[in-house]
Formats: structure tokens, sequence, C-alpha cells
């Protein structure tokens, strides 16, 4: 059974827009949000040069020349100022010298797992997941930014029903799992009519274990995938008063790589996430997210010959925004449906601090 890779690395998803337009449909139904970045800074792209930004993520500044009339008129129609989704990527970038660090806490319970006809099944024993992923996020040049992300895993077993070479049935491991790359160019500025539309390519990189594993520990130190994984795609968001939404379509391509079993020959997977933001308070915000991943055949190189996998999750939140460059958000992640993976409940917790 594959472990669920709940380190917090914004791998993508890659759906047609049909679809998305279906869920974001069904967000704004069930009236609830989930976690913002990308509208509020569009929204001050409509506010005077000398307006201070309403979040941490601040946007362009317009002319000095607009009328206070419609100064007025664009304040009054600013949606709120948030630093984004918990898992969501966004869509707009940070200016252009900023600096924002993003860490993550997390930790998962394995509650079963889903079989190859995706029923649930015993997980085989209790497994248990703490992350700590560091995000930290430099604005480039204008509409670029490049941040990268550092995940620290420590995986805890015991009761395990397939003991190790000493009956061992517990076990804890500790290190770092994959670093992953990204790069973030916005090419459409969010307008009345279109979204906010950026484009991304990531790299992770196999830095986690993920051979000469040790039997004794019953398989919880494999901490990394093994494969250097190429992903390119999109995000938007858009604001439709009084929500904000945001997706994330993504195409993964990993590498070949050799494990404890030989040669391994990954499937290509895609990402697929939305989320939804609805203000209940000045500071307040309320969150909900769908995250999914779905593994397909391979563009590229030899046939898979490993079994295929999906995950879809829901992870409804709050989101507090303590001032203008900090923020946090408090979330749990639950896993709904899947295939050939173990389904966990994550609690997360997520802040957001704009250094510079």
């Amino acid at each position: 059974m594959k472990r669920s890779p709940h380190g917090f690395i914004r791998t993508s998803f890659f759906r047609s827009s049909g679809l998305i337009i279906l869920w974001l449909l069904a967000l704004t139904t069930v009236g609830l949000g989930a976690p913002a970045d990308t509208a509020a800074e569009e929204a001050r792209l409509t506010k005077a040069a000398a307006t201070p930004p309403a979040s941490g993520r601040a946007g362009e500044k317009p002319g000095a020349a607009e009328s206070l009339a419609a100064q007025a008129e664009s304040q009054e129609d600013e949606p709120p100022g948030t630093f984004g989704p918990i898992l969501t990527d966004t869509a707009v970038p940070v200016d252009v010298g900023a600096l924002e660090l993003q860490p993550f806490w997390s930790f998962g319970f394995v509650t079963d797992a889903f079989n190859d006809r995706g029923r649930r099944v015993s997980a085989g024993g209790n497994f248990y997941n703490f992350g700590f992923d560091l995000q930290v996020t430099y604005g480039a040049w204008n509409n670029l930014e490049v941040f990268t992300v550092i995940p620290v895993v420590v995986n805890f077993a015991n009761s395990v029903n397939e003991p190790g070479p000493r009956g061992e049935r517990a076990a804890t491991s500790a290190g770092f799992s994959d670093v992953n790359l990204t790069f973030k160019y916005r090419f459409i500025k969010e307008s009345p009519i279109l979204p906010t539309v950026s484009g991304i390519l990531a790299v992770d990189f196999p830095t986690g274990r993920h051979r000469g594993l040790d039997p004794a520990l019953l398989g919880i130190d494999a901490l990394g995938g093994g494969a250097y994984v190429f992903t390119t795609g999109v995000n938007v968001s858009k604001w439709m008063k009084p929500f904000i939404f945001y997706g994330n379509i993504y195409y993964s391509m990993p590498t070949s790589y050799t494990d404890d079993d030989g040669k391994q020959f990954p499937r290509d997977f895609v990402t697929v996430n939305l989320a939804a933001e609805y203000p209940l308070a000045e500071k307040w915000i309320a969150l909900l997210e769908l995250t999914s991943f779905w593994d397909g055949g391979s563009l590229f190189g030899h046939s898979p010959n490993v079994a295929p996998a999906h995950l879809l999750s829901i992870l409804p939140g709050i989101e507090f925004m303590a001032t203008d460059k900090l923020s946090l958000a408090l979330g749990v992640n639950i896993d709904l449906i899947g295939r050939n993976i173990d389904a966990a409940v994550t609690p997360i917790l997520s802040l957001v601090w704009a250094v510079h």
C-alpha cells in the first residue's frame, strides 16, 4: 500500500476547464470559503499610490492621477486582504524584492487505507506523521516569484500487523523529505471579466531517503519519493463578491529511479486543487479547499511498473489576519476517496510572515 504524501510541496493538477467551473459552482452553493491571496492584490491596482496595502502581499500601485471618487468606489468594492489558501497555491506573485516565510505544521493520523478498488481497508497498524514544511518566497522581478519548500518529516508506527525481522511492531524515523523549487509568472491580470492567471514551472528533488531502508523500521524510514518530478501548469484566482475562488491545474512527470525493490518507472500524475474564501468579519475568513491527485500513464520513457493511485481530500479551515504582515490559518485535511493509498486526517497550522 502506498503511503500518503502528506507533505505540503504544492504539486498540481491538470483538468479540463469545464470541471473547474463545475467545482467552483459547487463551492459557491456551499457558501463557505477557502484561503485566498490573489484577488486582493488585483483590487489594489485601482487604489491610489499613497494608499497603504491591505495585506502582507502588496499589489501594484496605480498612478496618483486617479480621482478621489474612483478611489472611494474602488475601496468599497475591494475584496478582503488575505495571504491565501493553506494548500492551494495563489496566482498573484509577491512584489519585486519581497520576502515571505510560510511554515506549515501538520500531524497526520492514518485511519485506514484505500485498496485497488477504492474500498477502505485496514492500514495494517497505527501510523502517524508529523510534518514541518518551510516555504520561502521571493519576488525576483515584476510578475515573477520564486519559492522553495523545505520539508522535514517524522514518521511513527505502532501495533503493526507485519513485524520486523526481530519482531518489531513499533518504529520512529525522521529526516528531510523531497525539496521543491517553483517559478511562478503571472501573464493575465484580473479584470471585471478575466481571472488572474499564472503559469508555474517546478522541480521536486529526491533529497528524502528512499533506498537502503532498515527492515526494523517497518518501511516508515522511506521519507522521499526517489524521483525528480517536473511539473508545469497554471494557477487562477477570481473575486466574485463576497467570495474569492482559487484553482491549480498541474501535470507532473517523475523520472525513473532505483529503490530496494529495483528499477521503478512511476506514473505521470495530475493535481487538481480548488479553494474558496468567505469573509466572516474584518480579520476572520472561512476557508474551504478540495485537493487531489490522479495517476495516469507516462508521456515519455518506459511504461509504468507501479500500480495507479489517486486521492481526493477536503480541507475546511479558518484564517486570522493578525496584521498586514502576519496571518495564521488552521484547517483539517480529510481524505475522502482514493485508490492504493492511505487515508488520513491531518490538522494543519500555517503561518505567513511578510519579512520584507
